[in-house]
């Protein structure tokens, strides 16, 4: 039943069933070669010849690579921030809330390696002068997410350029122990791991960001 004032989407066509599942299909070649030989040596050809469809299917859904790789990290990031901000709601303390945040990155990316790889590539990426265009906004916004989850528990207006670096060391301890972690221990089970390391994770993030309380503190 359709409330008063709901709208309603028309039911799909099956021309529009089979455009979807199509863009679909090179959205999940393009994550699997990304994983496996990385953004910058995966090509359209790549791509068409993993989803088994002609090379003008791909320039009908997709511009060019960096939309395709731009769409598959906004999907990443649309999906970490979403999960962090939900196992995060209940936090009331830093130590809780950086939990939160790392047991919210364990789960989201233990079933997702492959989007794991795309996030880290993506951070890689968005220094370089000759980089890919239009990553650096989810980024951002993951960023933020975190800067306002601490501002929230820390009960301060803080300064942008002192949130960004907090922000910036939760996100970094993170995105730094899963890449090399993943490369010394290949055969280890590397979110095992970091569930075991979580509690000296947590203690040296709320070592930091209260170190940086303090001393904002006493500039002010």
């Amino acid at each position: 039943m359709t409330l008063p004032g709901e709208k309603t989407e028309p039911p799909l066509s099956r021309q529009d069933k089979r455009t979807r599942a199509t863009k679909r299909r090179l959205l999940k070649a393009a994550r699997e070669l990304f994983a496996e030989k990385g953004m910058d040596l995966t090509t359209i050809d790549d791509i068409t010849q993993r989803a088994d469809l002609a090379k003008g299917t791909f320039y009908y859904h997709f511009s060019d690579k960096n939309e395709v790789i731009e769409m598959l990290i906004r999907q990443v990031m649309d999906g970490l921030v979403k999960l962090m901000n939900d196992r995060c709601r209940e936090a009331t303390d830093l130590s809780t809330l950086l939990e939160s945040i790392i047991q919210a990155h364990i789960d989201y990316f233990s079933s997702r390696w492959e989007d794991f790889v795309l996030y880290y590539q993506g951070r890689a990426d968005l220094k370089l002068k000759e980089g890919y265009s239009g990553l650096e906004l989810p980024f951002i916004e993951y960023l933020e997410a975190i800067e306002t989850l601490v501002e929230a528990v820390v009960m301060k207006d803080l300064d942008k350029p002192l949130l960004r670096r907090m922000g910036c060391a939760v996100a970094g301890f993170l995105s730094g122990y899963y890449s090399f972690a993943a490369i010394a221990s290949e055969d280890e089970d590397v979110d095992a791991n970091l569930q075991s390391l979580r509690g000296v994770l947590v203690s040296s993030l709320a070592r930091f960001i209260n170190g940086a309380l303090i001393q904002d503190e006493k500039n002010q």
